[in-house]
């Protein structure tokens, strides 16, 4: 199936070749979950700080469990500091 993956910020050079504004389609199989995409995607888990699915945040106890499917949107943000 296929999912829309957003990385933003430092996250964005993990993007497969292709990518067009922070965005590409990945294929990947049924019941995968957040964690699993960015496993596969080789992201630091401990850079992938805000997760959202289809624009609904996935806190991180649900992003081993929360099952993805055709056509989401997986947006990932990593921790951001300002003053």
């Amino acid at each position: 199936m296929k999912v829309e993956l957003k990385l933003y910020a430092s996250l964005s050079r993990f993007l497969p070749p292709g990518a067009v504004d922070h965005k590409a389609m990945v294929e990947v199989p049924e019941g995968t979950t957040p964690i699993q995409l960015i496993d596969d995607m080789k992201l630091p888990r401990e850079s992938c700080f805000l997760v959202l699915v289809n624009g609904v945040f996935v806190p991180p106890e649900e992003r081993n469990t929360r099952e993805m499917h055709e056509g989401d949107a997986l947006a990932i943000w990593p921790p951001i500091a300002g003053g």
